[in-house]
C-alpha cells in the first residue's frame, strides 16, 4: 500500500521572516512529513485594498488593519521562495507551495514544482483552474466551502486542460473547525462520486481527525503547523506545535501499518498460538475398545494438534479403535 503522502502545512505561519521559514523546513523534515507546504502570493493580485477580513482572522490579529494589509506583512518575495525550495531540497523534504494569484503561479511553475496544490478559495475561480491545469503536474483540490455542484465543474475545467491525476482533499476552511462540522465521511464520497484518489485538509485542533482520515483511507493529510501558538497571525492558534506534528506523522504512520491489507490471513506473530488457544476431539471419560463415540464420552479441548471440532460429526457414531483415557486425544 502506498504512503499516505502528509503535508506539513507552513502556510504563512513564517511571518513574513525568511528565517523563521526555515525554521518550518527543519521541523516539518524532523517531523518525518512528506512535504512541507507555504502559500505564494502578491498581496495586490490577492484581494482589493478594503477587503473585510474572515472572521477568524478579525479574532486571531484584530481589526487595526485590513485583510490587505494583514496579507502583506505576511508576504516572501519571490527569490525568497526560490532560497526556500533550494532550501528544502538541501535538508531532503519536497517543497510545495500554493499560489494565490496568476503571477505566483507562473513563478511557481518555473520551480518544476513536483504536485500543485488548489486552495478551497480557488476553485471557482475560472482563469485560475485553466492555468494550473496547463502546467500538467498531478493536483491536490481542495473543497473547503464547496457545494457538490461546484466541485464538478471546478473538474470539468480541469480536466478539460489537463489529464494528470487529481486527489480531492475534504475541508473545512474554519479555523479552527469545530467537530459537529467535520464530516468525515463526505471525504471517502468524493473519492466514489468522482473516481478519484481522496484525502483531507485538517483545521481542527489536536491530531484527532487527521489519524481517523487515515484510518478511513486517505491519501493525502494536510495540516497546518507552527513554531508557536502565540505568535501575531492569522493561522497560529489553530496549528500544531512542532511536538504535535511529530506526534501526528507517527499515528498517521502507526494507522497505515494497522490498516494493512484487505486480505484476511494468520499473522506470523498469532500463528504460534493456534496451538494453545484452539482445541481437538478428547475422551471425556475413560472409552473401552470398541465403544461407540458419543456425545456422552467426547468432548472438545485445548491444545489443538489432534483432530479438529470441525470433525465432530465425522466421529460421532465410529467405534473406537482402542481404549482412550481421559483427556487423550481421539483418532479414527
Amino acid at each position: 500500500m502506498a504512503k499516505i503522502f502528509i503535508i506539513a502545512e507552513a502556510g504563512d505561519n513564517h511571518n513574513g521572516d525568511i528565517k523563521l521559514a526555515k525554521k518550518l523546513v527543519d521541523v516539518a523534515k524532523k517531523s518525518g512529513a512528506s512535504a512541507v507546504k507555504f502559500q505564494t502570493f502578491k498581496s495586490e493580485n490577492l484581494v482589493v485594498k478594503n477587503a473585510p477580513k474572515a472572521e477568524y482572522q478579525l479574532e486571531t490579529t484584530g481589526s487595526d488593519e485590513s485583510q490587505f494589509e494583514m496579507l502583506k506583512s505576511l508576504e516572501l518575495s519571490f527569490s525568497e521562495f526560490k532560497e526556500l525550495s533550494s532550501y528544502c531540497k538541501k535538508v531532503g523534504i519536497i517543497f510545495l507551495s500554493t499560489a494565490f494569484d496568476l503571477d505566483s503561479v507562473h513563478f511557481l511553475s518555473e520551480l518544476d514544482l513536483p504536485i500543485w496544490k488548489i486552495p478551497s478559495g480557488e476553485i471557482t475561480n475560472l482563469p485560475y483552474l485553466i492555468e494550473v491545469a496547463k502546467i500538467g503536474k498531478p493536483m491536490i483540490v481542495s473543497t473547503g466551502m464547496c457545494e457538490i455542484f461546484e466541485i464538478e465543474e471546478a473538474l470539468k475545467v480541469i480536466r478539460d486542460y489537463s489529464s494528470s491525476e487529481i486527489t480531492l482533499l475534504h475541508c473545512n476552511t474554519e479555523y479552527p473547525t469545530p467537530p459537529k462540522d467535520v464530516n468525515l465521511l463526505a471525504m471517502r464520497a468524493l473519492g466514489e462520486r468522482f473516481c478519484c484518489k481522496f484525502g483531507y485538509s485538517d483545521h481542527t485542533t489536536g491530531v484527532l481527525v487527521p489519524v481517523a482520515a487515515a484510518a478511513l483511507g486517505a491519501s493525502v493529510i494536510e495540516k497546518h503547523f507552527t513554531l508557536d501558538n502565540t505568535m501575531p497571525g492569522p493561522d497560529h492558534k489553530a496549528s500544531l506545535l512542532p511536538h504535535e506534528l511529530d506526534d501526528m506523522v507517527k499515528a498517521i504512520r502507526t494507522a497505515e501499518i494497522i490498516l494493512g491489507s484487505p486480505d484476511k490471513t494468520v499473522s506470523e506473530s498469532e500463528r504460534k498460538n493456534i496451538i494453545a488457544a484452539r482445541k481437538s476431539i478428547v475422551a471425556k471419560t475413560f472409552i473401552k475398545e470398541g465403544e461407540i463415540f458419543t456425545d456422552k464420552n467426547l468432548t472438545t479441548k485445548r491444545p489443538a494438534g489432534g483432530m479438529s471440532p470441525m470433525e465432530w460429526f465425522n466421529v460421532i457414531g465410529k467405534k473406537s479403535n482402542k481404549n482412550y483415557f481421559e483427556d487423550e486425544m481421539v483418532k479414527i
